[in-house]
């Protein structure tokens, strides 16, 4: 049988330190009930990019392009898997 537990307020706090003395003192776990759920859509979060500029020889590109329209996936994010893969499998070593 649980033991009923009595909700604890978290107090007003007049600054920063305040708080964080406050916290160093008590566990959140005991005030839980006290925060609202936030819902987050994070969906359409991308990791921030950086353009480069990259020379590649002409028939390389145009293979390059040809995998990828099989693929039916745009050049560049076929440039991009195929480096993140090696990436992997350097790593691994």
């Amino acid at each position: 049988m649980k033991k009923n537990k009595k909700l604890s307020l978290i107090p007003h706090f007049k600054d920063e330190d305040e708080e964080r003395e406050f916290w160093a003192t008590h566990d959140v776990t005991d005030y839980m009930d006290n925060f609202k759920r936030v819902e987050l859509d994070l969906s359409n979060l991308k990791p921030s990019t950086e353009s480069i500029s990259l020379r590649l020889p002409s028939y390389l590109l145009a293979r390059i392009k040809e995998i990828a329209n099989k693929r039916d996936v745009p050049y560049q994010s076929l440039m991009k898997m195929f480096i993140s893969e090696r990436m992997n499998q350097e790593v691994k070593l």
